[in-house]
């Protein structure tokens, strides 16, 4: 597990872009946190990081929003879920082929997803806009890359 702080939702960005900067093709990122939290200011910088330029959204009403970068982003909301089975209604398995996704609430349908994933469970902290991260790689492929998370992540890393 990798602790992380940020102070303020500009931080919060730069983190997610760090993480998107060792991201290959068929990687599940599942955000978890509070509303307000800050799982889309996450995936803003991630998406900004691989040279997404439209304006990143929550897809809470559309339950998922796809966007043109270096590799795909596909930012999925299933907030609204209330079993893993409604899954079936995105189409998970391809876009799970297509580029890179990004699940907020994803810890409600954790059965359906990939056990190869990176879980970013994000709290909020002392201040208005602190907010603390907890990353867990689940799966060879990410934690291969623990040590890539561990330095681009420094400048933010605290002590578990």
């Amino acid at each position: 597990m990798l602790a992380c702080r940020t102070a303020g939702v500009d931080e919060t960005r730069a983190l997610g872009g760090a993480v998107a900067t060792i991201a290959d093709a068929g990687d599940v990122v599942v955000l978890v946190g509070d509303l307000g939290a800050g799982k889309t200011a996450f995936v803003q910088g991630f998406a900004a990081s691989l040279g997404v330029t439209a304006p990143v959204t929550s897809p809470t009403f559309t339950l998922a929003n796809r966007y043109e970068g270096r590799l795909i982003v596909n930012h999925l909301d299933v907030y609204r879920f209330d079993c893993p089975e409604e899954v079936s209604d995105l189409a998970l398995p391809e876009l799970l082929d297509d580029g890179v996704t990004l699940v907020e609430w994803g810890d409600t349908i954790a059965s359906a997803l990939p056990a190869e994933h990176l879980s970013v469970r994000i709290r909020f902290g002392d201040g208005d806009d602190d907010r603390s991260f907890e990353l867990r790689t689940h799966g060879e492929a990410w934690r291969s890359r623990a040590d890539r998370l561990r330095a681009v992540l420094g400048r933010w890393t605290v002590p578990c």
